[in-house]
């Protein structure tokens, strides 16, 4: 079972952002399978490093739409996206000190409440206004 469906309300109209999209969603998905398997913390670190990778590069290059078209909320969203990636590192961190960790859990309730949201209402806000 996918840990985040995607839905067509996910869309932001543009192409490249939401293949993007869910592109992820995709790879939380794979991740949050592979948590059910009880890997090592190793693994899960080495996994949430592409997942910290790939978000990185999507989010530069949606702030990189931002700026060029003049959106008027880009700081608060960027800092939406600053907010995820400490996060993860912060899971990461956990991962490989080999403490004491839901991963599954925290990563799990995390990710589809960050996205979910994220999607339904920044990257819409961006849609309506850039659309």
């Amino acid at each position: 079972m996918a840990l985040i469906k995607w839905r067509k309300e996910f869309e932001t109209g543009i192409a490249d952002v939401d293949y993007e999209h869910a592109q992820l969603v995709e790879l939380i998905n794979t991740l949050c399978g592979k948590l059910q398997e009880h890997p090592t913390g190793d693994l899960i670190a080495g996994m949430l490093g592409e997942i910290y990778a790939k978000i990185s590069a999507h989010f530069a290059i949606e702030e990189k739409i931002m700026r060029e078209r003049g959106y008027d909320q880009y700081a608060d969203h960027k800092a939406d996206h600053e907010h995820l990636l400490d996060e993860i590192r912060e899971i990461m961190d956990s991962c490989q000190a080999n403490s004491v960790f839901a991963y599954e859990g925290a990563l799990a309730e995390r990710l589809t409440s960050w996205f979910t949201g994220h999607f339904k209402t920044k990257d819409a806000r961006f849609h309506r206004m850039m659309g």
